[in-house]
């Protein structure tokens, strides 16, 4: 076994419930059936990535395809979550019951389950009260087409509300060195042992500060690497699920799970937040 081969699980794990994940993921938001995108899946597992991140929307619907013509029969231990409640028309929130439940059963369909782990309201819509919606969410976990319950994109009185109808594990915003607009949510988060799933977790385009390029060549890493290790020491519920279709890249991302950051390098990538 290689250098490479476990070190997603070097920062621990991320716990939804009755499920660990180690705290490294992969998004799929570019994932299509392709045999290269077989392979970078199939090497995602064997370095320790065992949760993978999806949507109903993302390719429309082929990424949902791609896992499951990929794995075929899953791994025990792999951990699939994927997210509804967007119209695929034009991108716009839809948490109307009928909907809901038809984009959960085609996600199913689509992935070959008979239930995901993790399923994550993908946009609250704001025609719907989140009360109702929260109790869609709650029939499909009592259904058993879904273990656990996530939410994308919400602030802490939206999260307040939904948890009061059904149990929150997982909380999916916009979240990385350079942008923390969501920083009270991740706080209410880790009061709460609720993961925090940061998507854009790179900030690419956003990495050429002097501060990271100081820091990158210290450790003799990559800025994304930096980018990564700094989300990862920032809070324990973190789970960064940088995307790619490279597996240099991939494995790369995972490296980043070796990188030790001091107190005064986080304060200084801290300050790089606008």
């Amino acid at each position: 076994m290689g250098q490479n081969e476990v070190i997603a699980g070097s920062v621990g794990q991320i716990i939804f419930g009755d499920i660990s994940v180690n705290r490294i993921g992969l998004g799929t938001n570019r994932l299509t059936d392709t045999e290269a995108n077989h392979a970078l899946l199939r090497r995602a597992f064997e370095i320790g990535v065992n949760f993978i991140d999806t949507a109903d929307l993302y390719q429309k619907g082929a990424s949902e395809q791609t896992i499951a013509a990929t794995f075929h029969l899953y791994p025990q231990g792999l951990v699939i979550g994927t997210k509804g409640g967007m119209s695929w028309s034009d991108g716009g929130a839809n948490n109307d019951p009928a909907y809901l439940q038809g984009a959960l059963d085609a996600s199913l369909k689509r992935l070959k389950r008979e239930y995901v782990d993790l399923y994550q309201l993908h946009r609250t819509d704001p025609k719907i009260p989140i009360e109702q919606t929260a109790g869609v969410l709650k029939g499909m976990q009592e259904s058993g087409k879904v273990s656990h319950i996530g939410l994308s994109e919400v602030t802490v009185e939206q999260i307040e509300r939904y948890r009061k109808i059904v149990d929150i594990v997982s909380v999916q915003n916009q979240y990385n060195i350079i942008e923390h607009k969501y920083e009270s949510v991740l706080e209410y988060c880790e009061a709460n042992s609720i993961a925090f799933i940061p998507w854009y977790p790179i900030a690419k385009g956003k990495l050429d500060h002097p501060i990271m390029q100081m820091i990158a060549k210290a450790h003799n890493a990559t800025t994304t690497q930096i980018a990564i290790a700094w989300l990862l020491a920032r809070s324990s519920v973190m789970l960064p699920i940088p995307g790619t279709l490279s597996i240099d890249h991939l494995e790369s991302n995972v490296v980043a799970a070796k990188i030790f950051l001091n107190e005064n390098e986080m304060k200084e990538l801290g300050s790089m937040a606008i």
